[in-house]
């Protein structure tokens, strides 16, 4: 028996979210998150890691509702947010002194603090917080005034008004600077929508940071700028302003003199995305543009300590690997040679290690050093962390194919332990969302062994549109959702389905996003899976288009003749497949319209309409108060649960009972 044999053990299995590494790099604290006694919420707690891997994890921290957010100073207090205090208490900035003692609270607001950066070799903190008014003087009165009137209005002079599952306004991030005797000075008044998820970096002296600056564009777009912020006065300065263009992630070098960022193009509805590492002087804002021969596109960037070259993080072919980019080089040289994808990429200070979180789909997130240099360059070694690593209930291998263009395509397949020719496993084909994404990372929303330890296998593949694979292997699906895409995902399926180990007979399609776009066109023109769960999905393009919350991303992505084009609604009368129609309510990206249009046209027009008494072999999972991804844990055992028991009838042939909860 594994964790995944039981939903309720899985979900209780420990979670490691974030690392942070000390400036002298002798601490590793990682960020890990368990279920809460009534099994409603992750609670998280930090542990600190010995680097060196041989000493166990020791606890830090204790709170009822828990911590998160480490980030170390300069003389090497771990400092980090929580709220300590009642039910409707924010969370507030504290300190666990390097020398050991009691955390002390810091920093107090009545709208919290969201995020925390701190400079490496000054005494400089920075923390983002959302402000009600022209400055954070005005923020508890006017929050106070709203609370007591029980005013919810908002209004708005701008776009966009609301973001993946949270409504905007009224109040705004702003970017507050940490001083003695508990006290905040706002280095942003009077801005409006600027910071909304903006990207900080602080250079090591505390003097600047450049953040990512939000500006508004054509058809009612943003934009991301970057602009320089004077941590002193406040002053602000652009450094990077560029029309066609994406500029994010700064990353500020170990001198203070030079600016690392991703640069992405502005998309058409003929172009996908280029995705390139610069490099801007910041003293003469002049720019270089390094990695343009490097047909991968950089995730994420880490300076190394003595300011040469950067750590990079790419897809690749089904993995995210660290890459080691010099300075004056054509293209970046890969370090980790593993099928992992890594994150929270931190470079100790005298550049023999990386610390980093490691995952795959035969591990979730676990904290590694690897090194980079002398013999043993690239060696991964893992440290120990306070849980160990589930066990899986099956093997993992890879399916390999190739489309009609004559493009190789791929996906992995998670096989049961029993999975043989004798004793075939019936295959789900899942499909990832974005669609600008790859099945290369352990998911705990979307889990795969979940499925496997019910006897499914499940193929993971990265058709057309997926990241790691190179820019023309995006561009072929750049505009035809419905076309390459599609047929890439038959392929796959077609040569897993050839496997010895696959019952051919029994299949099932599924996908969320994007993914669940795939199932309903899926739906809409093939009858060989016996059962479609689609999960968060587009539906009808034209309707989709101006209700998204970034409608003018989709305004550059498709133009009006493309979305009839590909829009699955058309295509509702094949559809002879019985479908679970799954989606929450406070879906902005998705908005709750497709599905419900979904349903109707289901009943109303689909090859499998209702009976005339109104029920219907279709299904409709509806959750009123979740999100794109359905997240809290009792509504994603509930998903399971409800996924599980429409696949067994429809897959299997064997029907099972719903969740009691479900009434």
């Amino acid at each position: 028996m594994t964790a995944f044999d039981d939903l309720d053990d899985y979900l209780a299995l420990p979670r490691v979210t974030t690392l942070a590494l000390s400036p002298d790099g002798t601490r590793v604290v990682i960020a890990q998150s368990t279920l809460d006694e009534k099994s409603t919420a992750y609670v998280g707690a930090l542990w600190e890691l010995d680097p060196q891997g041989q000493n166990p994890a020791r606890r830090l921290t204790h709170g009822a509702k828990g911590e998160s957010n480490p980030v170390f100073t300069a003389s090497g207090d771990l400092l980090f947010t929580a709220a300590r205090g009642g039910d409707d208490d924010p969370a507030s900035l504290w300190r666990l002194p390097a020398g050991g003692g009691e955390a002390e609270q810091i920093a107090q607001r009545a709208g919290g603090i969201s995020a925390v950066r701190t400079a490496t070799r000054a005494d400089r903190i920075v923390v983002t917080a959302n402000v009600l008014g022209h400055s954070d003087s005005d923020d508890e009165r006017i929050r106070s005034a709203r609370k007591d009137a029980k005013v919810s209005a908002v209004l708005h002079t701008g776009y966009p008004v609301r973001y993946w599952d949270a409504d905007l306004g009224p109040d705004r991030p702003h970017l507050l600077s940490v001083g003695t005797e508990k006290t905040l000075a706002d280095l942003t008044p009077g801005i409006r929508g600027s910071l909304r998820n903006a990207d900080l970096d602080i250079a090591a002296d505390g003097s600047f940071a450049v953040t990512t600056w939000s500006v508004p564009g054509p058809l009612a777009s943003r934009r991301s700028t970057l602009v320089r912020v004077d941590l002193e006065t406040g002053l602000r300065t652009s450094i990077v302003d560029d029309e066609d263009a994406e500029s994010t992630a700064p990353r500020i070098s170990p001198d203070g003199t030079r600016l690392a960022y991703l640069h992405q193009t502005v998309t058409t509805p003929e172009d996908p995305p280029r995705i390139t590492l610069r490099v801007c002087d910041i003293a003469t804002k002049e720019t270089v543009d390094t990695t343009v021969g490097w047909d991968r596109w950089p995730t994420s960037t880490a300076w190394l300590p003595d300011g040469s070259g950067l750590l990079l993080t790419a897809d690749d072919h089904g993995r995210a690997p660290i890459f080691a980019f010099t300075l004056g080089t054509d293209v970046p040289v890969r370090i980790t040679t593993d099928d992992a994808a890594y994150t929270d990429v931190k470079v100790a200070p005298d550049g023999r290690f990386a610390y980093a979180l490691r995952a795959s789909y035969e591990a979730p997130p676990h904290p590694v050093r690897i090194a980079l240099t002398g013999d043993d360059r690239g060696t991964v070694v893992p440290l120990r962390a306070p849980s160990e690593l589930p066990e899986l209930p099956g093997r993992l291998t890879e399916v390999h194919a190739t489309a009609a263009d004559g493009t190789p395509v791929r996906a992995w397949l998670a096989l049961p332990a029993g999975a043989a020719a004798a004793t075939p496993a019936p295959l789900l084909l899942w499909v990832h969302g974005g669609p600008l994404n790859s099945w290369n990372t352990w998911s705990w929303r979307w889990n795969p062994w979940l499925l496997v330890a019910r006897g499914y296998a499940v193929a993971l593949p990265d058709p057309a549109l997926s990241t790691g694979y190179g820019r023309a292997f995006v561009q072929r699906g750049w505009g035809r959702w419905g076309k390459e895409p599609f047929t890439d995902l038959m392929t796959i399926t077609d040569a897993a389905e050839a496997l010895p180990e696959i019952d051919s007979e029994r299949t099932g399609a599924m996908g969320g996003s994007f993914g669940g776009y795939m199932a309903n066109w899926i739906a809409g023109h093939t009858d060989r899976f016996r059962a479609i769960v689609t999960h968060a999905s587009l539906w009808a393009l034209d309707q989709f288009a101006p209700t998204t919350d970034a409608a003018w991303y989709w305004q550059r992505e498709m133009t009006p003749e493309m979305a009839v084009e590909n829009s699955p609604h058309l295509y509702v009368d094949s559809i002879v497949t019985p479908m679970l129609v799954i989606h929450g309510d406070k879906d902005y990206r998705v908005p709750i319209g497709e599905a419900l249009r979904l349903w109707y046209e289901l009943l109303s027009e689909s090859g499998l309409p209702a009976d005339d008494d109104g029920t219907t072999v279709h299904r409709f999972l509806y959750f009123p108060s979740e999100n794109h991804w359905v997240l809290s844990p009792q509504h994603t055992a509930i998903w399971y649960r409800t996924v599980e028991a429409f696949l067994s009838e429809h897959v299997l042939g064997r029907p099972i009972d719903l969740p009691e909860l479900l009434g």
